[in-house]
């Protein structure tokens, strides 16, 4: 695997703070050329260091009012993949994540009120085969929403 210099690091600073930043004003930042950050952006990308791009929507202005984390427990963790499969055909389900702890998984998901969020969650997550218990957290607040620093100077 490649090495990531210091002008990556720099790039990466730059850009996780401000993804619509234009590469002529990170260029400018860096002190290189236009088309050197546009090559450097790419080969990240490549590299996988760099996973996506777009715009965060809000949820509650498309009339996803709660934000739930649930705790899954399954019959045998490895089910994990076959239960993870059957999740993702739910698009209310934003991230999954295999855990260690009181848990096996735990996601996240947007419902639009408690109606939906029982239909979610009596018609379709516990209905999946190995899901032997669930726990619901309801999110009242984010306070919190960022990505990792990336540390220039190391």
């Amino acid at each position: 695997m490649e090495k990531i210099d210091s002008l990556d690091k720099k790039i990466l600073s730059i850009i996780t703070k401000n993804a619509r930043i234009p590469f002529k004003d990170v260029a400018l930042m860096c002190g290189v050329s236009r088309a050197a950050i546009h090559q450097r952006v790419q080969r990240l990308i490549e590299m996988g260091v760099i996973t996506g791009s777009g715009y965060t929507v809000n949820h509650k202005m498309l009339g996803y009012s709660l934000c739930v984390y649930i705790g899954i427990t399954l019959e045998k963790g490895s089910l994990y993949n076959a239960v993870c499969k059957e999740l993702e055909k739910i698009p209310e389900i934003v991230e999954c994540q295999y855990t260690l702890g009181a848990y096996t998984m735990l996601i996240k998901l947007y419902a639009k009120n408690d109606e939906h969020l029982m239909k979610l969650l009596n018609g379709k997550i516990q209905e999946i085969p190995g899901v032997t218990k669930t726990e619901t957290l309801t999110a009242l607040d984010q306070s919190i929403k960022r990505v990792l620093p990336v540390d220039v100077d190391d």
